[in-house]
């Protein structure tokens, strides 16, 4: 399978403050692959090295078998980008923005941009500065998409958008993916990660921490979330740990025997039972917390 995205020790320093350190990790064509850390992790400082916004200190990066060093032009005519931010040019009209963009990419764009629109229901008539920051991160969508690139690079996407258009977004993703775009989502919100991304690598203080299948990453945490209604004594009872109880009931994680945690149940009174897999959030936090303890 080709690589859409490879990173070979990508190291940035800006002066003495840390950017990214020794990052290595690969996308392969058709994933859609989530790139998750808290705010100043380094992912935005691994998106621009790959858009070319930034060089690297040390390292380096290929995107759909390209080297950014060289061949940045070829890269974003197959690219499209989504910043965590942005601004477009006051007075502008959202058409006249996304005919500015599809121009700089030499492409007529106007069907795929009316459709976008009407999808996610943005008026193309209004001004730039009348649009609201949901509005905005709409038409950065639409510029990223509309030329129908073979590898989107989204960071922060959903930011702005109301419960709705998130979910319409994310369907637009799975629709351009089964037709083989290449998706690197980079996000803080762990539940839209979980939801659409088959792989995902954790990034801590500018490092690659864990990168595997979301399910692997679970099964790696060794935690299960327990949840019962009515009464059992779990006192001294090992792997028990994030307990929340209250009067009707508890939820915790647990990493211990489950033949354990069963008998002890059985001598209590329950109502139900529930045992799942731990969330991305759980997972992200275990790691976290692992890296800490290991420094």
């Amino acid at each position: 399978m080709k690589r859409a995205v490879e990173l070979r020790h990508l190291t940035k320093y800006y002066g003495r403050a840390r950017g990214i350190e020794n990052l290595s990790l690969t996308v392969e064509e058709g994933e859609i692959f989530g790139f998750i850390g808290p705010n100043g992790a380094g992912k935005s400082t691994t998106i621009r090295a790959l858009t070319g916004f930034i060089r690297p200190t040390a390292g380096s990066a290929r995107v759909l078998g390209m080297d950014t060093a060289s061949q940045m032009p070829q890269i974003l005519a197959q690219v499209g980008y989504l910043p965590a931010e942005s601004a477009f040019y006051p007075g502008m009209r959202v058409r006249e923005i996304l005919q500015l963009s599809a121009a700089l990419r030499k492409k007529d764009c106007r069907a795929q941009a009316r459709q976008l629109c009407e999808r996610l229901e943005l008026d193309p008539a209004r001004r730039a500065e009348e649009l609201s920051f949901g509005n905005r991160k709409k038409v950065s969508i639409i510029c990223a998409l509309q030329h129908q690139p073979r590898l989107l690079i989204l960071d922060e996407p959903t930011s702005g958008l109301d419960p709705l258009m998130q979910r319409e977004f994310f369907a637009i993703l799975r629709e351009r993916n089964a037709q083989g775009t290449t998706v690197f989502l980079s996000s803080h919100i762990l539940s839209e990660v979980q939801r659409n991304c088959g792989r995902a690598a954790i990034i801590r203080e500018g490092r690659l921490i864990a990168c595997d299948s979301v399910q692997n990453l679970a099964r790696t945490a060794g935690a299960r979330r327990v949840a019962f209604h009515g009464r059992a004594d779990l006192s001294d009872l090992d792997g028990v740990r994030d307990l929340q109880s209250d009067a009707a009931g508890c939820s915790f994680l647990f990493a211990g025997s489950i033949n354990a945690l069963m008998r002890r149940l059985s001598g209590g009174e329950l109502e139900d039972l529930t045992v799942t897999e731990p969330d991305l959030e759980e997972i992200f936090l275990h790691y976290y917390k692992k890296e800490g303890e290991d420094r």
